[in-house]
């Protein structure tokens, strides 16, 4: 008998029945969609299905986390690990920005890939490609494929940031080499229209409110100018479908093995232009129709699952980039449609993108797994985005230390259905920070009055007069009972100065660890 072969066998068995139960991850990641925009969390006018069969088929959180309120510091803290505001360089980028997750440091994808999963993320990137001065026209490295990705499909920043094409694992799709692409964020080409004169903006699709008049691509204005690969542009209205429709080839090319699939929709960032077959929807305008053209490619992909048999065998998250916003660069009758129809896109919490408030962090987070986290259970559980790649690695049964000197801690048990986080910090885009634990949330102080808001009401969900007192009270610090007072009205500091004293100690802590750091492994 030969023994060597025989145990080689066994081995080989062993290892694909160890496959086999590995689960698979598929991340559903929306942006600029709020608390209150999804059926599940209490929207009365957004039809959102899918959506809400999730959540009754799994735990529906209300204490769920991005890690930032705004996108790519959210987006880097997602995939590293790591709170954006300890590293330098973690701000909003423009479309031509260097990557900035260094190839070699451990990811999410990384972490999987290293344990023999298939890994792809599909939709909006806004981490940077290359290593600066990006040319468009031959091989993109780094890109996502260098830090852990086996596939992407992606767009390079935003809907409106140039450029305003699609990027396949390197390359841009489709390009035309005699018509190659030039990106410039600092000056127009010549013979680009001049977007702030009048006869000029009569001629738009959807005429921008502010900041969106210098590139002019299917008939919308974009920030930044571009020049070039007319055959590579998207179409702002398929965009959906096209990645929609790469998830579902990735699912299915990977169905023989464990995958993460990482799905970055657009869907609601402005410019909003959902395909016509959304228009009208929900009464809120284009804001509302986006969301709703969410919810169908999430319904899109479990119908992939379902098709392949591997809904059962799937770990599904769904959240959100940051909290919602208004008007943000467009008109698009956002604020003015959703006054009319009385819809709270943050639900009970006040502000949204930008602010420290909750509506900028607190985000929808819904996780299903059949047979192991407990379906219909909603949660008040402290969760974090942060902390999703060291728990991904666990439940897929490996060691997350290559987390332990970053922020992200194993929680599976709290998408399980049991508890979460005893501390959570949030951020802003010009570095604010909070801290919170179950009950109270700690502001503190920034030494001077603030603004008169950091946007007008037009564009954050909220009252003028909250704007007002907030601005007031951005010299102090601020204590919010989150219990008793979940839309942050009433500061209580001065009668729980005990309270004021612990947090503030506990983000001092953490700020001690590192913070403003450059850029590195």
């Amino acid at each position: 008998m030969r023994i060597a072969p025989l145990i080689a066998g066994l081995l080989l068995l062993a290892v694909s029945a160890s496959a086999a139960e590995r689960p698979n991850f598929v991340l559903l990641y929306a942006d600029d969609i709020g608390w209150g925009d999804l059926g599940c969390y209490g929207a009365k006018v957004i039809p959102t299905p899918n959506l809400d069969r999730l959540a009754s088929q799994g735990v529906r959180f209300t204490a769920g986390y991005c890690t930032s309120a705004t996108c790519t510091p959210s987006r880097y803290s997602l995939l590293t690990g790591e709170y954006a505001w300890r590293r330098q360089g973690t701000g909003v980028l423009p479309g031509d920005a260097r990557m900035i997750i260094r190839p070699g440091r451990p990811t999410m994808a990384s972490s999987l890939a290293k344990m023999g999963y298939a890994t792809g993320v599909v939709g909006k990137w806004h981490l940077g490609l290359g290593s600066g001065d990006v040319d468009w026209n031959g091989k993109i490295a780094p890109s996502p494929n260098d830090i852990g990705f086996g596939y992407s499909f992606i767009m390079a920043a935003t809907g409106d940031r140039v450029p305003t094409v699609y990027v396949e694992d390197g390359r841009v799709v489709g390009l035309d080499p005699e018509d190659p692409i030039e990106v410039s964020y600092k000056s127009p080409y010549p013979g680009d229209p001049d977007l702030k004169l009048e006869a000029e903006r009569a001629k738009l699709k959807m005429d921008w409110s502010h900041g969106h008049n210098m590139a002019l691509v299917n008939g919308v204005g974009r920030i930044g100018w571009m020049k070039g690969g007319k055959s590579a542009v998207w179409n702002d209205e398929t965009m959906g479908d096209a990645f929609a429709g790469k998830a579902c080839e990735f699912i299915a090319r990977s169905k023989d093995r464990p995958f993460l699939l990482y799905y970055a929709s657009h869907e609601n960032h402005v410019p909003r232009l959902p395909h016509p077959r959304y228009a009208g929807r929900t009464p809120l305008g284009p804001r509302g129709d986006a969301v709703v053209a969410f919810d169908d490619q999430v319904g899109r992909i479990l119908a992939e699952l379902d098709r392949h048999g591997l809904t059962e065998r799937t770990v599904i998250v769904v959240s959100s980039d940051n909290g919602p916003i208004l008007d943000d660069g467009y008109k698009d009758q956002s604020t003015e449609l959703n006054a009319k129809a009385g819809h709270e896109p943050a639900g009970p919490f006040r502000s949204g993108k930008y602010s420290i408030l909750e509506g900028g962090t607190r985000v929808p987070f819904i996780v299903r797994w059949p047979g192991r986290a407990p379906a219909g259970k909603v949660s008040d559980a402290l969760v974090s985005q942060v902390d999703l790649p060291a728990t991904f690695v666990k439940l897929a049964g490996g060691d997350a230390a290559e987390y332990a000197t970053l922020d992200a801690r194993d929680h599976s048990a709290a998408l399980l259905g049991g508890a979460g986080r005893e501390l959570l910090v949030s951020s802003t885009q010009g570095g604010q920070l909070s801290v919170r634990d179950a009950r109270w949330k700690y502001i503190p102080g920034t030494g001077q009055k603030g603004k008169a808001a950091w946007k007008s009401v037009a564009v954050q969900p909220g009252k003028a007069e909250d704007f007002k007192r907030d601005a007031a009270e951005q010299g102090k610090d601020r204590l919010f009972d989150l219990v008793a007072d979940p839309a942050e009205r009433d500061n209580v500091a001065a009668a729980h100065p005990e309270v004021v004293a612990r947090l503030k100690a506990a983000l001092d802590a953490e700020r001690a660890k590192g913070f403003n750091q450059p850029l590195g492994l």
